[in-house]
C-alpha cells in the first residue's frame, strides 16, 4: 500500500466523464522525483472536469481502462525517450503514427524540454504539442479537449491550434514558445518513499540562467531569467518540512536568485535551532562559492558538491560564455576545505567548438594542481562530448568525429588516473546519436521506428540508418552556415535567431 503524501486538496468523487493518463516515459521512482512532471499531474488533478491518471514504464495496471481514455500526454524530458514511447504504444496497440490514428483512439500529445527545443523529430508520432513553460498552456489545451470533447479530432486539432504555445503538426504556423511569469513557488506535490530521491521535497527557487553558455539548452530555453519571490519559498519550505527532513533546491542558477543567502540563512538557522534538515542543490556556480551558502549545505548534511567548469582553459572557458578565472577556482576550492566539504566533483565537456590538444592539457594541469595542494580531499571529474542543440549560439556548429572524442576520452581517463582522480565520460558513440535526434526532422520518422524495431541499442541505430541509406553526419557532425533555415525555426522565443547568430560570432571571434 502506497505512503504517498498529498500536498493539496485532491478533489474525491469527481462527476466528471473525460478521462486522461498522463505518462512519464520512465519508471516510478524517476516519475516521482521530476518536479515538472508531478507539478503538472497536481494541476490536472485539480480540474474538477478530468479524472486523470499517473502512467510509468513499470505500471503494472491502470484504473482507467484504455477504452475509456479520452486524451493522453507524455512529459519527455530526455532525447531517447523516444524509445518507451514507443513501447507505450506497442503494449496499447496503438498506432505509431498519428495519422494512421482514426476517430477510436485519443488525442495523444507531448511536452517537456526536448519538445521545446525540436519537436520535428517527432512530429509524426504525436498530434499536438505542448512548447514551453506547461502550468497555464496545458491546463488550457485540456479544457479545450474538454469543452470540445464531440467534435471530431481534426476540428479539435483546429482550435488547439490557434492556441498560444500549443503546436499542431497538421495546421503548420509559427509557434510562440510559452513563458510562465513565477509568481507562484513550484514544490514537490506528493512526497514518496517510492521516488527514486525517497520523500525529498523539491522547491523551485528560480527558472533560467543568465549566465548563456554558448553549448547550454537549459539556459537558452528558458530565457529570462525568472526569481520565485522570497515569501513564496519560505511558505514552501515550510510546508515541506512539516512532512519531511529532506529539501533540495532546484535551478540552473539557484545562486542568483537575489535572496538566496536568506533563504540559506533561514534554513540555517532552523538547524541551529536543533531542526534535522538535510539540504541539497543540483550544483553550484564557482563564482558564486561563497562561505554563508556551502557552510548552510555542510551543516545540512552535504559532504560533496558538484561544479561546473565545462574546459580546462580559460581560452575555452571564455570562447563558450564561461567566465570564469583559475584562481576563482581555487577560491571556491579554499571555501569547500573551510567549510568541512569532504570532495568535489568537476564538470566539463569535451569537442567543444575550436577545442585543441592544449585544453585537454589545461584539463590535466588544473587538476594536477588541484590535488597537489588539497592532499586528502576527494576530486573527481565528470565530462560529456558537446551534442549541439537548438536555440543556443552552438546550434550550427557539429560534432568532432567520434575517433577524435574517443582519443581524447581515453588520453584524459588515462592522465587523471595516473594523478589518483576518478574521472567517467559519457559514450561518444551514444552523444553522436543524440546530436542526431536533437538536430533532427521529420525525415528521421521511418529511422526511429526501424531503431525501435531493431532493439535500441547501438547496433540497432548503425543497422537502421543503413537500410534506410541516411546520412546521419548530416544532422551530427557537420557545421551549419547561418543563413540555413533550421527545422524549429518555426518556434519564436526569446532570445530570437538574429540574436543566437550575432552570439555565436561574438564567442568564436573572443
Amino acid at each position: 500500500m502506497s505512503n504517498d503524501i498529498y500536498l493539496y486538496n485532491r478533489i474525491m468523487g469527481k462527476h466528471g466523464d473525460f478521462n486522461m493518463w498522463f505518462v512519464f516515459p520512465g519508471p516510478e521512482s524517476f516519475a516521482l522525483s521530476s518536479l515538472g512532471y508531478m507539478w503538472l499531474f497536481k494541476a490536472i488533478d485539480s480540474e474538477e472536469g478530468v479524472n486523470v491518471e499517473r502512467v510509468y514504464d513499470d505500471l503494472k495496471t491502470t484504473d482507467i481502462m484504455f477504452s475509456d481514455v479520452n486524451l493522453i500526454a507524455f512529459s519527455i524530458s530526455f532525447d531517447f525517450d523516444y524509445l518507451s514511447v514507443f513501447k507505450f504504444f506497442e503494449k496499447y496497440n496503438i498506432p505509431f503514427l498519428s495519422n494512421d490514428r482514426g476517430e477510436d483512439y485519443p488525442l495523444i500529445y507531448a511536452g517537456g524540454p526536448v519538445i521545446t527545443s525540436n519537436p520535428e523529430p517527432y512530429k509524426n508520432f504525436f498530434d499536438f504539442f505542448v512548447i514551453g513553460d506547461g502550468e497555464d498552456v496545458n491546463t488550457e489545451a485540456i479544457n479545450l479537449c474538454i469543452k470540445n470533447k464531440n467534435l471530431s479530432k481534426n476540428e479539435k486539432l483546429k482550435i488547439l491550434s490557434e492556441t498560444n504555445g500549443v503546436y499542431v503538426p497538421n495546421f503548420s504556423r509559427t509557434v510562440v514558445k510559452a513563458t510562465k511569469k513565477l509568481s507562484e513557488c513550484i514544490y514537490t506535490p506528493v512526497i514518496s518513499e517510492n521516488s527514486f530521491f525517497k520523500n525529498t521535497f523539491i522547491v523551485e527557487v528560480e527558472r533560467g540562467c543568465a549566465n548563456r553558455c554558448g553549448f547550454c539548452l537549459a539556459s537558452y530555453i528558458n530565457l529570462p531569467i525568472r526569481f520565485v519571490p522570497y515569501e513564496e519559498i519560505i511558505y514552501a519550505i515550510d510546508l515541506g518540512l512539516k512532512y519531511t527532513n529532506k529539501l533540495a533546491l532546484l535551478g540552473a542558477q539557484v545562486t542568483a536568485h537575489p535572496d538566496f543567502e536568506k533563504i540559506c540563512r533561514y534554513i540555517h538557522s532552523k538547524i541551529k535551532g536543533g531542526e534535522n534538515i538535510e539540504l541539497g542543490v543540483s550544483s553550484l556556480r564557482v563564482d558564486s562559492f561563497k562561505k554563508e551558502i556551502v557552510q548552510t549545505l555542510v551543516d545540512a548534511g552535504q559532504k560533496n558538491l558538484t561544479l561546473a567548469i565545462e574546459a580546462g582553459s580559460e581560452r575555452l572557458r571564455k570562447l563558450i560564455n564561461k567566465n570564469l578565472s583559475e584562481k576563482q577556482i581555487f577560491e571556491a576550492l579554499d571555501v569547500a576545505v573551510d567549510c568541512g566539504l569532504k570532495g568535489i566533483k568537476f564538470y566539463g565537456m569535451l569537442g567543444l567548438p575550436t577545442e585543441t590538444v592544449e585544453d585537454i592539457q589545461e584539463i590535466i594541469n588544473l587538476a594536477s594542481k588541484i590535488k597537489s595542494k588539497y592532499k586528502g580531499f576527494d576530486v573527481s571529474f565528470g565530462f560529456s562530448t558537446f551534442v549541439p542543440k537548438a536555440h543556443t549560439p552552438f546550434q550550427w556548429f557539429g560534432r568532432e568525429d567520434e575517433k577524435s572524442l574517443e582519443k581524447k576520452s581515453n588520453f584524459l581517463k588515462k592522465e587523471l588516473h595516473k594523478l589518483g582522480i576518478q574521472s567517467t565520460v559519457t559514450s561518444p558513440k551514444w552523444d553522436y546519436y543524440q546530436a542526431v535526434l536533437s538536430r533532427g526532422d521529420s525525415k528521421l520518422t521511418e529511422f526511429l521506428i526501424k531503431v525501435y524495431e531493431y532493439g535500441g541499442k547501438l547496433g540497432a541505430y548503425r543497422r537502421a540508418a543503413k537500410d534506410l541509406n541516411l546520412n546521419l553526419d548530416y544532422y551530427a557532425t557537420e557545421n551549419y552556415s547561418y543563413d540555413k533555415e533550421l527545422p524549429w525555426d518555426f518556434i519564436e522565443m526569446t532570445p530570437g535567431k538574429e540574436f543566437l547568430i550575432k552570439e555565436s560570432k561574438r564567442l568564436l571571434e573572443g
